[in-house]
């Protein structure tokens, strides 16, 4: 299953599973089946995985700019985490808009992020992974953030405050920062 989400280009992805008694089989990347659906991805280089012990850990939102920018395929490896894209793209008529979805174990979706937006997750769940492939290398250069409470997403809700890094604590605010990417 593909879908297109309300952010254009931002796709949520559902591949087959294959599940009897033992558990289940899935081939969670494979590019002939995506293309033959329609979706054509640039090419990955890496495959990142994070692991946040704590429920209510967010890490967002985060970019790497030009010429290095990142698209990612994110799913979630163990336990259940709120997924989030942002428009981050000077001109587009979804300019700060944001979609959410929650990825889990259980039901197995991903999400498409293509470069020019900003990604980040919320964890739901205690001992929550993620694991995301990436369409270029990892820039410290390049390697941006905006606050994670300035693009109005809208978190779910926990009765503590969240477990940030100390680069998303002094991240600037979304209507501060000049976006390095054209629609």
């Amino acid at each position: 299953m593909i879908e297109q989400t309300s952010l254009p280009d931002v796709y949520l992805i559902k591949p087959r599973r294959f599940a009897d008694g033992r558990g289940f089989f899935c081939e969670s990347w494979n590019r002939k089946t995506l293309s033959e659906a329609g979706l054509d991805l640039p090419e990955f280089v890496q495959d990142n995985h994070s692991f946040s012990t704590l429920p209510n850990t967010i890490r967002a939102l985060h970019f790497q700019s030009p010429p290095f920018s990142q698209g990612k395929l994110v799913r979630c490896g163990r336990g259940r985490l709120f997924d989030v894209a942002v428009d981050f793209r000077k001109g587009s008529p979804t300019f700060g808009k944001w979609f959410g979805t929650e990825l889990s174990f259980e039901n197995g979706l991903q999400l498409w992020i293509p470069a020019g937006f900003l990604h980040g997750f919320q964890t739901l769940e205690s001992d929550t992974e993620v694991i995301y492939k990436c369409t270029e290398h990892y820039t410290p250069e390049c390697d941006q953030a905006i606050a994670w409470d300035s693009a109005g997403v809208e978190w779910k809700s926990f009765d503590n405050a969240p477990a940030l890094s100390d680069k998303d604590k002094v991240a600037p605010r979304l209507e501060s920062v000049d976006s390095p990417f054209e629609y």
